[in-house]
């Protein structure tokens, strides 16, 4: 497996995952999903990695999947049996959307097919003005997959969704952001620095305290109340012991801003 489609760079405790796909427009194919997947494992159990930041390039963030014919992931499959063939595929939105590491999306371009899912499973989105988002399955015949049944209407209202799917028009960064659906819309040069800015402050955060805060508002979309309640007992057990809840106290207490260490 080659991860020439992936550049990773990592500056203090802030990691750079960026698509570099330009001449298949930042689609993923499987030694990139796979890539991904492994670097996301990686970081998230590098303790001096503290925020991720996902990016792609000015013309495309990401365009779906590559499994067109002659693809590596497709070459064996005549016709393609999508049943089988995105299963890599979901075990990377499965782990992007159980990285406890905080993760921020840079989407500087075009979105489309499962690029919808690699930009809005990260915890922030920040997307460029006039970007195009576009949900191509139905309107190619599909039914939508990679996860995209499960993840998108736990991050999308319902009706919007419907809307997107089923009409399968695009939008721009401008409609998701009246929406709701992410959370900066900037002019395309700031992008990279609005995502790096937010990525910066969450890595000077109490990272075990935020990770243990996306999985409870996770696990909570799958949980009874009784559960949900539990498992919020049982994190704030864990998260006492930390040094960072001890600094976050102390800091209250001698009213000063706190100096977390992410321990």
């Amino acid at each position: 497996m080659t991860v020439e489609s992936v550049r990773f760079e990592m500056t203090d405790s802030v990691a750079v995952l960026t698509l570099d796909r330009a001449d298949r427009r930042n689609a993923i194919d499987l030694d990139t999903c796979i890539a991904l997947r492994s670097f996301l494992q990686r970081a998230d159990a590098d303790r001096a990695v503290r925020a991720i930041v996902l990016a792609g390039n000015e013309r495309d963030f990401c365009t779906g999947a590559d499994v067109t014919a002659g693809s590596d992931a497709a070459k064996d499959l005549t016709p393609l049996d999508y049943r089988y063939l995105t299963v890599d595929y979901q075990r990377l939105f499965q782990q992007l959307w159980e990285t406890e590491t905080p993760v921020v999306s840079a989407v500087t371009g075009t979105v489309a097919g499962i690029g919808w899912m690699l930009a809005l499973l990260a915890d922030l989105v920040v997307a460029a003005e006039g970007a195009r988002w576009t949900h191509v399955f139905t309107r190619r015949g599909m039914i939508p997959h990679a996860g995209d049944p499960y993840f998108l209407p736990r991050v999308i209202p319902f009706h919007r969704l419907n809307e997107i799917a089923l009409l399968s028009e695009p939008v721009t960064s401008e409609t998701l952001a009246s929406w709701g659906v992410i959370n900066r819309c900037v002019p395309p040069p700031d992008v990279i620095a609005t995502a790096t800015e937010l990525a910066v402050r969450l890595a000077a955060g109490p990272t075990r305290t935020l990770g243990m805060t996306k999985r409870l508002y996770r696990r909570s979309l799958d949980s009874d109340m009784l559960t949900a309640f539990d498992e919020e007992r049982t994190a704030q057990a864990l998260i006492s012991t930390t040094h960072d809840r001890r600094e976050g106290v102390q800091a209250l207490v001698e009213q000063r801003p706190p100096k977390f260490t992410g321990s």
